[in-house]
Order: structure tokens, then C-alpha cells, then sequence
């Protein structure tokens, strides 16, 4: 997108910004009920990549990436999403734990696909680097789970306001930008 149509579409970046603090406000106002929400979402995601990493790997891999590892990795997406969607009683710190395995497993083998990968496409790194931070990310999320879902999901909320405030003061500066480049244009917006 040039500068141009960005000064013309300040307002789609003042809505973003809105919709963000929206979401943001009612995220930190009603936590529990974003948590409950993130569950699903996680259930769902976990299930839907675990089925399109089972079907790649019923479809034979290739000779550097066996269907194995695709298997293995979608069978624990799939065993997280069960556990999610099957005991949806399941304490913020137990899933906190299920989240955390489930990271940490599927990290190690995106690292795996990757070194298999390297010899065949250029920009294996960018895989590489997912899967580390996927351990990284379940390694912390295991180490200090006392600091709960419903704090990740509070930080989220702060971090929606905050980003929804600066885009929304963004787009204003934005719209004067506009005005001062093309003040015929800006009279008849």
C-alpha cells in the first residue's frame, strides 16, 4: 500500500483501532468469558491443524519429510483438541499445561521439518524459527503456569486497548496529513 491510499483510508485504520478497543474493553471487563472463548478457539485450532497434518501425512510425506513426523504432530494436535473439547471442566492451569506439551512437541518437530527441508527450499529458517518459539513459548508457559490463563488473557485485553488507542491517534494524524496535502480533497470527504 502506497502513502497515498494509507492517507486516503485513514478511517479503515481508525476502525481497526476501534474494533480493537472494543475487543480490548470488553476482554479485560468480562475475562472469564474470553477465557472460556479462547478455549474453544484453542480446541478448534489444535483439532482442525492436527486433521490437515493427519491427511498430509496419509498422503505419503516426501523422502525428506516423512508422513510420520506430519502424523505424529497432527495426532498430538488432535489428542490436545480432544482433551479440550472432552473436559471442557479443565482448570485455566491445567490447560495451561495441555498448551504448553502441546507447544513444545509441535516445536520440536517444525525444527525437525525444517532440517529435512533445508536442502529443497530456501527460507526453511522462517520454519526453524516458529518451532523455537513454540518451545520457547511452552517451556515458559510450563515453568510459570501459576501465572494463570486468565493473566494471558488480561495482558491480551490491555494489549488490544493500548494497540486499538495508537492506531485510532494514528489515523487522525492520518486524516491531517490529508488535509494538509490535498485540502480541496480533504473539504470533500
Amino acid at each position: 500500500m502506497n502513502t497515498e491510499t494509507l492517507i486516503d483510508r485513514w478511517w479503515a485504520i481508525a476502525l481497526r483501532g476501534v474494533v480493537a478497543i472494543v475487543f480490548g474493553i470488553l476482554t479485560l471487563v468480562l475475562p472469564g468469558l474470553t477465557l472460556a472463548a479462547l478455549i474453544v478457539l484453542f480446541a478448534v485450532y489444535a483439532l482442525v491443524e492436527g486433521v490437515f497434518n493427519i491427511v498430509a501425512a496419509a498422503r505419503g510425506g516426501t523422502a525428506d519429510l516423512p508422513g510420520w513426523v506430519l502424523l505424529l504432530e497432527g495426532l498430538v494436535s488432535v489428542a490436545a483438541g480432544v482433551a479440550t473439547v472432552v473436559l471442557p471442566g479443565l482448570t485455566a492451569l491445567a490447560l495451561m499445561y495441555v498448551i504448553a506439551g502441546w507447544a513444545i512437541v509441535t516445536g520440536v518437530l517444525e525444527i525437525v521439518a525444517a532440517v529435512r527441508l533445508r536442502r529443497w527450499i530456501v527460507g526453511e529458517w522462517r520454519l526453524a524459527l516458529s518451532g523455537v518459539l513454540s518451545v520457547v513459548f511452552g517451556l515458559l508457559t510450563a515453568i510459570a503456569p501459576g501465572a494463570g490463563a486468565l493473566a494471558l488473557v488480561l495482558w491480551i485485553g490491555a494489549y488490544a486497548t493500548v494497540f486499538g488507542v495508537l492506531l485510532v491517534a494514528f489515523a487522525f494524524r492520518l486524516r491531517r496529513a490529508r488535509a494538509e496535502l490535498r485540502p480541496g480533497l480533504a473539504r470533500a470527504a
